[in-house]
């Protein structure tokens, strides 16, 4: 699977990667003791030998399927961030949201190198053994591995076409309508086929008690959900401001006040976040949490300027909002709006939702 992000920051998790063809590919821990484990079990028997082969290999072929992905999109000039290898697959993050006909490409290409490999190796396997036993290729222990990799790899390519997201095929399914419908009610179709495909296997999952189907169900699921907001987020708040979904009426600490003044603030107020200031220079920002470690570490009598963050996120009033968004998600839950020196808002992610709550419902009124 391709995924368009967003932010160059690694996924939280990953421990250690490697770089092919020029992409960083990175293992998340829950892959490497996945591999552990098939090693342990390779080292048991021969046939656990052969199976931990077989499921690395797979592995190996849905680390290519996303290289494949990550070839596509440098030829339409779209870096790739980084590579993720998960137990249940991998992820290609984008450093952008690919054009309509670029994400048609791109997202073919994935399925596109497992049904290269998979010819291949059926043809490496008729040069071995012929004729090649395809109804019973898992049917006997110690059957023939090559085939057995290249039917897995036929599987993932068909299992990656599906027209739902967050498959490959849904992406297709997207490309294909947003070049008449626009990117944001097509993502609605494709993530509607992803969750009712997923609703399907997990129903499916549970009456034939294969618990590890109702697993990639959920992510299923959950990522064809997650897709479905980000462009309906992205949707909502491309061309506007920032200025537009700020605080601006707010209240802020002075450096030479104590923790004890900011939990009264916080007490007293509903907000979370206090900009720290000296005359009209803002010197830092004190969050809920920094505010709450603080008090159980250095007590009530401890001032605001030595426990705040110096290293605050500043945006521009003028800034768009959707290049705003997950620089926010990046930051934290507030930045402060600055116009140039001077302290305009604030933009929390509380009241970001709020925002964007209210201008789907008047768009909706409006439509």
């Amino acid at each position: 699977m391709d995924r368009p992000p967003q932010q160059d920051t690694r996924v939280p998790g990953s421990v250690f990667g490697i770089r092919l063809l020029g992409v960083p590919v990175r293992f998340h821990f829950t892959f490497v003791l996945l591999a552990a484990f098939l090693v342990a079990i390779g080292l048991e028997s021969p046939s656990g030998a052969q199976a931990a082969i077989y499921l690395m290999a797979l592995f190996g072929s849905v680390l290519l399927h996303e290289l494949g992905h990550s070839m596509v999109s440098r030829f339409y000039g779209i870096r790739t961030v980084e590579i993720v290898m998960f137990p249940i697959g991998g992820v290609a993050r984008l450093e952008r949201n690919p054009k309509p006909k670029e994400e048609l490409w791109i997202a073919l290409a994935g399925p596109a190198v497992n049904v290269v490999l998979a010819g291949l190796l059926i043809l490496a396997a008729r040069s071995v053994s012929a004729p090649l036993d395809f109804k019973n290729v898992f049917a006997k222990e110690g059957g023939d591995l090559l085939l057995q990799i290249a039917v897995g790899n036929i599987v993932l390519a068909a299992f990656n076409l599906l027209p739902a997201f967050p498959m490959d095929g849904g992406r297709v399914l997207r490309a294909l309508l947003a070049m008449r419908r626009g990117e944001a009610k097509a993502t609605e179709i494709a993530s509607r086929a992803g969750r009712l495909l997923a609703i399907l296997m997990g129903l499916y999952g549970l009456l034939s008690a294969n618990f590890f189907l109702v697993f990639i169900a959920f992510f299923v699921y959950l990522g064809a959900a997650q897709e479905n907001a980000a462009v309906l987020g992205r949707t909502l708040t491309e061309g506007v401001p920032v200025s537009a979904a700020m605080i601006t009426d707010f209240r802020t600490l002075t450096h030479g006040q104590t923790i004890r003044d900011a939990a009264n603030l916080l007490l007293s107020t509903s907000q979370q976040d206090f900009p720290v200031v000296y005359g009209d220079q803002v010197l830092g920002l004190l969050g809920r949490g920094s505010l709450l470690r603080a008090m159980a570490n250095e007590g009530p009598d401890a001032y605001v300027s030595g426990v705040m963050d110096r290293s605050f996120l500043s945006l521009s009033p003028g800034m768009d909002l959707s290049e705003a968004m997950p620089m926010l998600m990046r930051a934290g839950s507030c930045a402060l709006v600055m116009d140039q020196d001077k302290l305009a808002g604030l933009l929390t992610s509380e009241n970001l939702s709020e925002f964007l709550l209210l201008r789907k419902l008047g768009l909706s009124a409006a439509e």
